[in-house]
């Protein structure tokens, strides 16, 4: 296991080329292998601990074998890190220029960042996927931010990054001002306008934050006929990496891989699918609850309960990263321990 930086190399042909059809695509989801997860509770309960002692880890074996393979392991995991530029960054909504999108995806290629170390620590291949960094979406406070071509191009993009073999993937983004278009999304899928779902993102003072929430509004007043069709609202006031990370997310649920959600844009990019069908995220876990305002409380609309809390609101897939190693020790809890039968130990009685 690696972790190397790579340029897109399609996989399968997306089973999508329009919006009725991604529609469709949404809606026509596996269920997971609810035996395999059973399996794996039966085995808990012989294992040489109280009852649920492990908590959470617990569950995360469980959920493992639901959505991945039976029995669950990790010997390939992926991270993929989705980078896509955006026009509303004309309204000054992040303290960074542009340019730093594609500047930051070479510090990837060249193995300076975050993320390539956290990819190594814990043994995933890590694939970074840049998204016509040189032409920005549209200004969505004008036009929509991707016509249907466009949005459906980059879902397609993220759909074909999935490897069916993975064991996990991660998924990650970077993009100047796509903190903006991710508070617009959720902003028109769960009401409250920029108010209550802008933050600071890469580092806004209180004027600048005053800014993004005006701009946010204003979008959602742009595009008020839509609120009501999550993909409308995905392409109209998302980017072109969220709607990779919503064709990743999707691609792993048709060929039954879990995956870890990174912080509140990855959250916001595969928050359509929820509102498409109420059960479209049950493969996937929040790897954790970032700093950025609004996370938590869309966290807490998706009930997706985050596996960390440490303050981290970088991207990069960094907090899916550091969440594997908790899958990991799960995991080799529940393949190493022995059993109260082999052990020799009592078991209490039932």
């Amino acid at each position: 296991m690696s972790a190397t930086t790579q340029a897109s190399d399609d996989q399968e042909a997306a089973p999508f080329q329009t919006l009725a059809e991604l529609r469709k695509a949404c809606l026509d989801l596996p269920k997971g292998d609810d035996g395999a997860a059973a399996a794996v509770v039966a085995r808990q309960a012989q294992l040489t601990k109280p009852p649920g002692s492990l908590g959470r880890l617990e569950d995360m074996v469980a959920w493992l074998a639901r959505w991945g393979r039976n029995p669950p392991r990790l010997d390939t995991v992926d991270i993929l890190v989705f980078a896509g530029n955006h026009g509303v960054t004309v309204h000054g909504v992040s303290p960074y220029p542009a340019a730093v999108t594609a500047q930051m995806v070479a510090n990837f290629s060249a193995g300076g960042a975050a993320i390539n170390q956290l990819a190594g620590s814990v043994g995933a291949r890590l694939r970074v996927v840049p998204l016509d960094l040189d032409r920005p979406t549209a200004d969505f406070t004008v036009e929509p931010a991707m016509d249907e071509a466009a949005f459906i191009a980059a879902v397609t993009t993220g759909y074909r990054a999935v490897r069916p073999e993975a064991d996990l993937v991660c998924l990650g983004e970077m993009g100047i001002g796509n903190t903006t278009a991710a508070a617009a999304v959720v902003a028109a899928l769960f009401g409250g306008g920029g108010a209550r779902w802008a933050g600071r993102g890469t580092g806004l003072d209180d004027r600048g934050l005053t800014r993004k929430q005006t701009v946010i509004d204003k979008a959602l007043a742009r595009h008020v006929g839509i609120a009501d069709d999550p993909l409308l609202v995905a392409a109209a006031l998302g980017g072109r990496e969220l709607a990779a990370i919503l064709g990743a997310t999707l691609s792993a649920r048709h060929h039954r891989i879990p995956v870890l959600l990174d912080g509140f844009v990855c959250t916001a990019a595969a928050a359509p699918l929820a509102k498409l069908r109420t059960d479209a995220l049950d493969h996937v876990q929040a790897a954790h609850v970032s700093a950025e305002a609004g996370h938590r409380m869309l966290l807490d609309d998706l009930k997706l309960k985050p596996l960390l809390d440490l303050g981290m609101r970088l991207g990069e897939g960094s907090g899916a990263a550091v969440a594997v190693s908790l899958l990991r020790a799960a995991l080799a809890c529940h393949d190493g321990m022995a059993t109260f039968a082999e052990a020799g130990v009592a078991n209490k009685p039932h």
